[in-house]
């Protein structure tokens, strides 16, 4: 389980989040919703080790982490898979996939069938460069690469971004079989609301840096959630 605690996160002089407290359990899928600039990305960041909380806790199986750097939290069972996707593009399919193995567990570097099976076009392309992909391909390739790790958290920010419908149907199903797996905790930041609403089990909403609603999924209002995440 994850558990984060009156975290705050600051950048030099500006703070981008105040107090924040958010939870994410396995088996469940978790998402952080709000409008472009309220701290989506600076609160996964921080979770991530990406950038550091200035305060708080941030608890990951009753571990204090907000201080870990990134390999350490990717040899914890944590993977992140950043907004932008962050492919090697002169790199083939399968050696960005072997790129994950320095963070996977001893005995566990090789890339499992089931990667395969969740993202078939992959095995397709295995030889074609990163950067020759559709942007959808390197969204699933980034994806798969964090799963190579065999993670037990595993944080998306914006899968959908950019990504044509079929493409984002694939992930929203994916994401689902990860989640009936029942050993896996995702954390999902998303714009597209729709797509959120039809996967999470909890979210949390942000407005300005500060938690506006948080909790599962029905015991909150839809109505006030659209209020909160639409322009």
């Amino acid at each position: 389980m994850l558990k984060v605690s009156q975290l705050d996160v600051t950048y030099g002089a500006s703070q981008a989040l105040y107090s924040v407290n958010f939870e994410a359990s396995a088996g469940e899928i978790s998402c952080i919703l709000g409008r472009n600039g309220v701290g989506k990305t600076s609160l996964v960041r921080a979770i991530a080790g990406r950038h550091f909380g200035s305060s708080g806790s941030i608890q990951w199986n009753s571990e204090e982490i907000r201080t870990l750097d990134p390999a350490s939290r990717a040899k914890n069972g944590i993977a992140y898979v950043p907004q932008g996707r962050e492919i090697f593009a002169r790199l083939t399919v399968k050696e960005n996939l072997e790129i994950a193995f320095a963070a996977a567990p001893k005995g566990q570097r090789f890339i499992a069938t089931d990667i395969y099976d969740l993202f078939p076009v992959l095995k397709e392309m295995l030889h074609r460069r990163g950067g020759d992909l559709s942007g959808g391909q390197q969204q699933q390739l980034a994806i798969a690469r964090a799963l190579v790790t065999r993670p037990k958290l595993l944080i998306l920010d914006e899968p959908t971004e950019g990504i044509q419908p079929s493409i984002i149907k694939d992930i929203g199903k994916v994401l689902i079989l990860l989640r009936e797996r029942g050993d896996m905790t995702i954390i999902l930041v998303e714009q597209y609301l729709d797509f959120a609403l039809n996967l999470c089990d909890r979210l949390c909403v942000l407005d300005r840096g500060r938690v506006k609603l948080e909790g599962a999924i029905e015991d909150i209002q839809i109505d006030e959630v659209r209020s909160l995440v639409t322009v």
